[in-house]
């Protein structure tokens, strides 16, 4: 069987956000169907008519056309290769890694070489042994569709790896809002916090590519630029499409902050008038002539220097003000807008608004951030108010 089966690699650019180039491809395995037309073989490394044997051969043989490919490439680029933690799970001796013996022999300089993970089934020990060893020997490590299985985090951990590919289906939801961009900035944050660079791959619009700027994402990979292609492409091909949306991407977001400012500062005159009233005794239905509709403000409470909330919660819905004292007593000096408010002092800047960052509210289900103020010796102002997008 393994004579019919006919293998070779097609090669998918990836391309920098920094500099618009292609820096690198992603090698992919290709075959001809019944009718002669181009396929996917990643069905085929899954198919319960090949046996591990076979499925091993078949994916050496394509690995080794990619890196004779690769070999004749005269650039900087990279090339990233995927390796089956199956694989991994089913290698006998950890010194016998045919990949380090094909660049050896092909004279290939093993920093331009990346080993994707693919898969979440493998034996986190053996992945960080098998990994130590391509990375003593210069290969870089990525993580591939990072998001898509139950114990990614435990890999991250594991072997901490130079590159994140965000799991493209994933990634495809994100761009739609909701709990799953939320997931994919996460991830993103991740990544900056661990030192690894985040590809997002499956990019098909300029939307697409846009929403992976407003993660941060380094590098981009899918048919907006190119399907995986058998020759390999001039690195500036794309330079003047990234360069476009990179243009179009910092006017749009300089506009939304825009509005964002706007709408801050106009919270933060209410709040600084706020703090006034509060520093006598104050009617609540007096608030309600305020311009609160227009602010964003949900509730507002005081707390003492130690965290204790001494205040109701004092809530404005549909216009009206509402009192709920279920939370007097409450300590937030775990918070961060608490202790930052506090160390800010302690450093001699007693005036500012420290604000937190987005977090769900459990009681509204908002978007919301929480600003807090000194009001005087013995008191600090908190607001929690809606976050926009």
């Amino acid at each position: 069987m393994e004579s019919t089966i006919n293998l070779f690699p097609h090669f998918q650019p990836i391309v920098s956000v920094a500099n618009g180039k292609i820096i690198g491809y992603e090698a992919l395995a290709r075959q001809l169907d019944a009718n002669n037309k181009i396929v996917s073989a990643g069905s085929l490394f899954s198919s319960p008519n090949l046996d591990e044997k076979q499925r091993t051969e078949l994916d050496r043989q394509v690995r080794w056309q990619a890196l004779q490919k690769f070999a004749e490439l005269d650039s900087n680029t990279y090339l990233a290769i995927n390796i089956s933690a199956a694989w991994i799970n089913n290698l006998r001796h950890l010194n016998a890694l045919p990949t380090l013996k094909m660049l050896e022999e092909l004279n290939i300089d093993r920093q331009r070489i990346i080993i994707e993970i693919t898969e979440d089934h493998a034996d986190l020990n053996k992945l960080k042994e098998i990994v130590k060893r391509y990375r003593k020997q210069g290969l870089r490590v990525a993580l591939d569709d990072f998001g898509a299985g139950s114990s990614q985090l435990q890999r991250v951990m594991a072997i901490h790896p130079d590159i994140i590919k965000i799991d493209m289906r994933l990634f495809k939801q994100a761009t739609k809002g909701g709990i799953a961009s939320e997931v994919v900035h996460l991830m993103t944050r991740l990544g900056k916090r661990t030192g690894c660079q985040i590809i997002c791959e499956g990019v098909e619009t300029d939307e697409e590519f846009l929403f992976g700027l407003s993660c941060g994402a380094q590098f981009m990979q899918g048919y907006l630029f190119s399907p995986a292609q058998a020759e390999f492409k001039p690195p500036q091909l794309y330079e003047q499409h990234i360069i476009s949306l990179r243009n179009k991407f910092l006017k749009n977001t300089v506009a939304k902050l825009q509005v964002k400012v706007a709408a801050i500062n106009t919270t933060k005159d209410l709040i600084y008038r706020l703090s006034q009233v509060l520093q006598g005794d104050f009617n609540l239905n007096e608030l309600t002539s305020w311009n609160f509709a227009q602010s964003n403000v949900i509730r507002f409470y005081l707390c003492d220097n130690q965290g204790n909330q001494l205040s109701p919660d004092f809530s404005f819905l549909e216009n009206r003000w509402f009192t709920d004292p279920r939370k007097i007593g409450f300590n937030w000096s775990w918070r961060p807008y608490f202790f930052q408010l506090l160390a800010l002092e302690a450093a001699g800047d007693s005036h500012r608004i420290v604000t937190s960052e987005r977090y769900r509210d459990f009681g509204s289900d908002f978007l919301c951030k929480t600003l807090s103020l000194r009001l005087d010796p013995d008191r600090i102002l908190l607001v929690d108010i809606v976050a926009n997008e």
